[in-house]
């Protein structure tokens, strides 16, 4: 029977600045299980990226309830999500991300020292072959090309062996050919440590890869689409 990761119920975002309340998404219900990659897709401006942040926990919901692994992130205090993160997530950004003082091998590394992994580098150095930068390792990011420094995002978030994967725009800032490499990456970390992935694109050939679609518009969901049993 599939576990449900990651559940939302009736969740709702608002922010407030100088210009009032602004309401960013309204009664998402949401399940999402273990192992299944689920893209989130619509025009700009429909909350995606607000949503992501609500699973997490960068965001914290202002209704409803945020679950992942079966515990409430909207119950969490900033250091406790932190821990939490470290512990089960990995996130990507469409910017990278990396510190420009640190080779390729010690931006993956690092944080896996920082959280006590006994093999640090020696896992830094299997995830970036499994990137294709087994070349690269001791390359700083302005040595690197756009494709290149994503590559060794994916890798930092991908060494914790995260249970939950979560992506925002990872071929955004790349062309056609380089935005092809990042997909059979991402999609093949599932492959590697069952990872479930959530990610939000504009790119339909990423979009179509996934089990599921997810549509947004105007903060709600809008329509879902499961892919067909192949």
């Amino acid at each position: 029977m599939a576990e449900t990761i990651l559940s939302l119920k009736d969740t709702g975002l608002s922010l407030s600045g100088n210009a009032g309340t602004v309401d960013i998404l309204h009664g998402i219900n949401l399940e999402i299980m273990r192992g299944e990659t689920v893209g989130l897709v619509g025009p700009s401006g429909s909350g995606k990226s607000s949503l992501l942040m609500l699973m997490g926990g960068l965001e914290q919901a202002t209704g409803g309830s945020v679950h992942a692994l079966g515990q409430d992130l909207t119950a969490l205090g900033e250091d406790a999500l932190a821990r939490f993160r470290r512990q089960h997530m990995g996130i990507v950004f469409q910017s990278f991300h990396l510190i420009p003082t640190m080779t390729a091998l010690e931006n993956v590394a690092t944080p896996l020292e920082l959280a006590g992994v006994p093999d640090a580098f020696e896992r830094a150095q299997a995830e970036l072959a499994a990137v294709g930068l087994a070349a690269r390792m001791d390359h700083y990011p302005a040595q690197m090309s756009g494709g290149e420094q994503q590559r060794v995002a994916l890798a930092r978030a991908a060494a914790p062996r995260p249970e939950i994967l979560l992506a925002d725009e990872p071929t955004g800032n790349l062309d056609e050919a380089t935005g092809q490499t990042i997909i059979e990456i991402l999609l093949g970390l599932r492959e590697r440590h069952n990872t479930t992935i959530v990610l939000v694109t504009h790119a339909p050939d990423l979009a179509a890869r996934c089990d599921r679609i997810v549509h947004l518009r105007d903060g709600r969901i809008e329509q879902t689409i499961e892919k067909a049993a192949e």
